[in-house]
């Protein structure tokens, strides 16, 4: 079943054409890398998935149902998940706090402004359910300023899975990571159900061909190449790109 299918997709910004045309799709529980150097539309990519800015043309189909014309959170509802280049997270928040208004923003309850959230027993149980199986049970009561970047980075993408996400955009997920977080977010990913269908974008390009099984080159807003990792490390117009000649 396909999870994302792109047809013909264009924007322009007065002059500037930042995607030409382009189509593709995406199969439910596949990996998707996006990659390509600066200004090649990436970006502006997910911008039009999410619904954040509209198209100038073409149309985009999630799970069968035409989105082109619904709003972010319409979209959302459907099942568009986002993390940003910068984290948004409530820092000021503890962590718990966190998960418990990510669950409750998807439930009933949100409704319902004469109770809080923790008198709800069924959202303080899911929430502790999560934290303890990402490993961040013993963090809960930490405000969100206070953990290092890489668990700040952790905690957007757990709180995207824990409101039901079928489709999840990855932008920049490992921009400012060490080297061992990186690896963490690899095997954090590597772990994801096949109920989520990923899109990743990264210029960290060890990081990409360790996640995807299928990788797509955008240059000036079309693409230049698609296909699994190998096909698309050895092809020549993806060197001459990153490299500045063919090989």
């Amino acid at each position: 079943m396909k999870a994302l299918v792109v047809e013909n997709l264009s924007k322009n910004f007065d002059g500037l054409q930042a995607l030409d045309n382009i189509s593709f799709s995406v199969e439910k529980g596949e990996r998707l890398a996006i990659i390509g150097p600066n200004g090649a539309g990436k970006t502006t990519l997910f911008q039009l998935i999410n619904g954040i800015i509209p198209p100038s043309s073409g149309k985009i189909f999630l799970f069968g149902k035409d989105i082109t014309k619904l709003s972010t959170y319409q979209r959302a509802s459907l099942g568009i998940g986002r993390t940003f280049q910068i984290t948004n997270l409530f820092s000021n928040l503890t962590v718990f706090d966190n998960v418990l208004l990510a669950l409750e923003a998807f439930n009933f309850t949100r409704f319902n402004i004469f109770y809080p959230a923790y008198s709800y027993k069924k959202l303080v149980s899911k929430a502790e359910e999560i934290l303890n199986e990402w490993n961040l049970l013993e963090k809960k009561d930490d405000l969100v300023k206070n953990l290092s970047y890489g668990e700040q980075r952790k905690l957007e993408i757990i709180l995207t899975l824990s409101q039901n996400r079928s489709l999840l955009l990855l932008d920049e997920p490992t921009c400012g990571l060490s080297f061992d977080e990186s690896k963490n977010f690899v095997s954090m990913i590597r772990s994801f159900s096949r109920e989520y269908t990923i899109l990743l974008i990264d210029h960290d390009l060890d990081v990409t061909f360790e996640i995807a099984e299928k990788v797509m080159v955008l240059h000036f807003g079309r693409i230049i190449a698609y296909g699994n990792p190998e096909e698309v490390r050895n092809n020549p117009k993806v060197q001459q790109i990153y490299t500045g000649e063919e090989r």
